[in-house]
């Protein structure tokens, strides 16, 4: 046999042994990598391409951490919900795919808000609710997102303005607080206690409502409030003394609101509830046939934004022009310790800021002094007649 021949025998045989071993076509492999997370019931998703593959023992989750992971995502924040749902609707309205986004159309909604012409730690605090609720792995880069936001503060002074709330003070916290309970009903009874609650405790809105009886005793003569973290301590519990004073009348305001709570069989769970116009407090059965949030028997931190500026505008109080809010609780305690000679330790403490927070200083205390003080009292009174008589 020639040389020739052979060659084309031995190609022929090659050939029809590939086929019978089925090796033209490479078996399809799980698409995963280390960080796939998979719900009970789902698929496991494959590719062409050879890759490590994973048994079901890695990428699966049991039932209960799936609905604990389902809980937590529907719970999330309120701020971080709002900013996907306006960011999702951005996308949709520009064809651009929301979750998860690409580092482009990331970048893009950032000059979007500028557009609009926010404040620059408006936007930065927007964009950054945004990529974290990207899934994990998959976050945008956000930096030339800061670099054409850097360029929007040079360019534009007014986004670097920071408006303060408004502090209520002792002076007007007290009207507020009897304009509550002028009618004496349930629902002033529970607004006094927020309102007294909110300016002693010096805490963030989302902290007073997320109280829950059983964190809180009270004595005779001061609240004892335990805190299992808060925005500058995570994972650092504090228990919390709360004395009560004759303007306050903080204990009364609590029991007379916790007392009416224990008579509809509410001993714990939040303090803070809805009340209905029946004067009942509304049931976890109620709340969800009205479609609720998914704060369960807590009250939304909006819900306390809301009731603060009703009870402000119903004592007929007026502001120098700073908005009314819920922070201005907090606003007004800081404000009234540090104008009364509290030092900065002392002030760290009582509104739990980090250790050498510069904020009860600058955004409380100096404000407060700099619209008492008038260097043209130096200068005295023009007085036309008595300048004739000289």
């Amino acid at each position: 046999m020639s040389v020739d021949a052979a060659e084309e025998e031995t190609v022929d045989a090659e050939l029809v042994e590939d086929a019978e071993l089925g090796r033209t076509v490479p078996a399809a492999r799980p698409l995963v990598d280390a960080h796939t997370v998979l719900m009970p019931g789902e698929e496991i998703p494959t590719s062409e391409d050879p890759r490590t593959t994973y048994t079901e023992r890695d990428l699966y989750v049991s039932e209960e951490t799936a609905q604990a992971i389902k809980e937590a995502e529907e719970e999330g924040s309120l701020q971080r919900r709002t900013a996907m749902r306006l960011f999702e609707a951005w996308c949709s309205e520009q064809g651009r795919v929301a979750m998860p986004c690409t580092t482009a159309t990331y970048t893009e909604y950032g000059r979007h808000l500028m557009a609009k012409g926010l404040k620059a730690t408006t936007i930065r605090h927007y964009m950054s609710l945004v990529r974290t609720s990207m899934p994990a792995g998959k976050k945008p880069d956000n930096s030339l997102f800061l670099l054409v936001l850097a360029q929007y503060r040079k360019k534009n002074k007014r986004a670097l303005r920071r408006k303060e709330a408004f502090p209520i003070t002792l002076p007007y916290l007290v009207p507020m607080m009897e304009k509550a309970e002028a009618d004496d009903r349930p629902i002033g009874w529970r607004d006094s206690a927020m309102l007294a609650f909110g300016y002693r405790f010096l805490g963030r809105s989302i902290e007073d409502v997320d109280l829950d009886l059983e964190d809180l005793t009270i004595l005779d003569d001061m609240l004892v409030v335990w805190l299992a973290e808060d925005k500058s301590h995570k994972g650092e519990e504090q228990t919390i003394y709360l004395h009560d004073r004759e303007d306050l009348r903080l204990v009364f305001r609590m029991r007379r609101w916790v007392g009416y709570l224990a008579e509809q069989g509410i001993i714990n769970g939040p303090v803070f509830r809805e009340v209905l116009r029946s004067g009942k407090v509304a049931s976890s059965e109620t709340r969800l046939k009205r479609g609720a949030t998914k704060r369960g028997d807590n009250l939304r931190p909006q819900t306390v934004n809301e009731r603060v500026k009703l009870w402000f505008s119903a004592a007929g109080l007026k502001t120098d022009g700073r908005p009314v809010s819920s922070h201005s609780l907090r606003a007004g305690g800081a404000t009234d310790l540090g104008t009364n000679g509290a030092t900065d330790e002392e002030l760290e403490e009582a509104g739990r800021w980090k250790k050498g927070s510069r904020i009860p200083r600058e955004r409380y205390v100096r404000p407060a002094k700099d619209v008492s003080k008038d260097h043209f009292k130096r200068v005295p009174m023009h007085d036309p007649e008595a300048r004739a008589q000289e």
